[in-house]
């Protein structure tokens, strides 16, 4: 099967520029479309699952990610060889690198993904919320500015209204951070999270922004096309994480009334068309107890907890992504995208339990799956007797499940996980109950 795209190019082959369970998920659906697959892979993944799915692989180099999967000349110089028309960068590795989209466009290959400059505005946070201000999208309130002194912290933060979160503009993992409840704490308060933000990462400047009570975390599918169309998808909500990582995502928030969901939805759409979005993105939201919602971030690529809104819609995304690809016109209309049912996805982790969930490597010496059906999907790039490599990811699965409400879905995913069985002599499987 061939699809024209804009430049009147088809595309009957396509290589994968990933590795594990999202390599063969794309083949799966290629394979599906008459599409021809290219596997790249490194020294680590020579004889894994995504390897043997392809219709032809090819070495990129040394085990460390670096000397391979980022390796975006390598990459390049085996889509020639190739002959790939296009390449799907799954998510992590290169799927939100400005630099890659671009040398795919000079050496004439096709990105599936966005444009470039959709992936360069949505990177930096300063200038994502900028543009979302100007297109009417609702942004947390906040002060990014170059003023540092005490007094005009203290006022920005009276402005914005306690409670306010101070942040290190070079913070991460936590650090630097700080909520202040009243202004008589505020002082004390912006002196200690500089002097961990100094100690942290040399560097005291700061910012300021509303913090949201009980949050949840709200993501919007959606999808854009080179006609200028745009639509969403639904929501998940990705409110269950550790270490700033999600575990489970569903499909649709639970709790969310009709017309807020409308709202959230539209909004994410016009999110998209003010950077001239084409393919698949989602637009993160922080939502409080009271519905109001925020946006936080833009990811430029197709999620890891997509299945849950094809679960819920009757999609296949990466289908989307490559008929999107090669220019045409989106599947459906707004009004044809309907919800039906709820989903969950678990990601399954290598993983040692006994130790604080550190990752783990090693031999797959055992594994055991529950039954892959219309509504159990196991998104695996692994098989039994397979390694776990330590220089990638400890994410080796996703376990998805669909059931015709919440409940009915929650009951099936606790049933499935205790079905999914892995023993290595690394990790061990665990099964949280509620």
């Amino acid at each position: 099967m061939k699809y024209a795209t804009t430049t009147g190019r088809n595309i009957t082959k396509v290589l994968i520029a990933n590795r594990g369970e999202i390599a063969c998920r794309v083949m799966r659906t290629a394979k599906k479309m008459g599409i021809q697959s290219v596997a790249v892979y490194s020294e680590a993944d020579r004889h894994s699952m995504h390897v043997n799915m392809a219709d032809e692989a090819y070495s990129i180099g040394p085990s460390p990610s670096q000397q391979s999967y980022l390796s975006m000349e390598k990459i390049i110089q085996v889509a020639k060889i190739s002959a790939a028309q296009a390449i799907h960068p799954g998510y992590g590795f290169l799927s939100e690198n400005m630099e890659f989209g671009e040398l795919c466009k000079q050496e004439g290959i096709i990105f599936i993904g966005p444009p470039s400059s959709a992936i360069r505005d949505m990177g930096i946070k300063s200038t994502s919320k900028s543009i979302m201000a100007a297109a009417g999208v609702p942004i947390v309130e906040g002060y990014h500015g170059e003023d540092q002194s005490d007094e005009c912290l203290k006022k920005q933060a009276g402005r914005i209204g306690y409670p306010v979160m101070i942040k290190a503009v070079r913070g991460g993992g936590g650090k630097g951070m700080r909520i202040v409840r009243s202004e008589k704490e505020f002082q004390e308060q912006l002196e200690s999270a500089r002097r961990e933000a100094k100690k942290s990462f040399n560097d005291d400047a700061m910012l300021i922004e509303k913090f949201v009570e009980t949050p949840r975390h709200v993501e919007v599918q959606v999808f854009g096309d080179h006609h200028g169309n745009a639509v969403y998808l639904f929501e998940r909500d990705c409110s269950v994480q550790r270490r700033h990582q999600k575990i489970i995502e569903e499909a649709p928030a639970p709790g969310i009334k009709p017309e807020v969901r409308k709202k959230l939805g539209e909004t994410a759409v016009r999110a998209a068309k003010a950077v001239n979005y084409v393919g698949a993105g989602t637009v993160e939201f922080i939502m409080d107890s009271k519905d109001n919602f925020y946006f936080m971030e833009m990811n430029t690529r197709l999620q890891v907890e997509h299945p849950v809104t094809e679960m819920i819609t009757g999609t296949d995304l990466v289908e989307w992504q490559l008929r999107i690809a090669a220019g045409e016109k989106i599947p459906l209309s707004q009004e044809e995208i309907t919800l039906q049912g709820h989903a969950f996805e678990a990601r399954i982790y290598a993983e040692d339990p006994k130790n604080n969930f550190m990752p783990g490597a090693g031999p797959l010496l055992h594994l055991s799956t529950p039954r892959a059906d219309h509504s159990t999907r196991i998104e695996t790039g692994v098989r039994q007797g397979d390694e776990v490599s330590a220089y990638y990811d400890p994410m080796i699965a996703k376990l998805v499940v669909w059931a015709a409400d919440r409940q009915m879905a929650l009951t099936k995913l606790r049933y499935s996980l205790r079905q999914y069985n892995i023993n290595s002599l690394r990790f061990h499987p665990a099964v949280e109950e509620d």
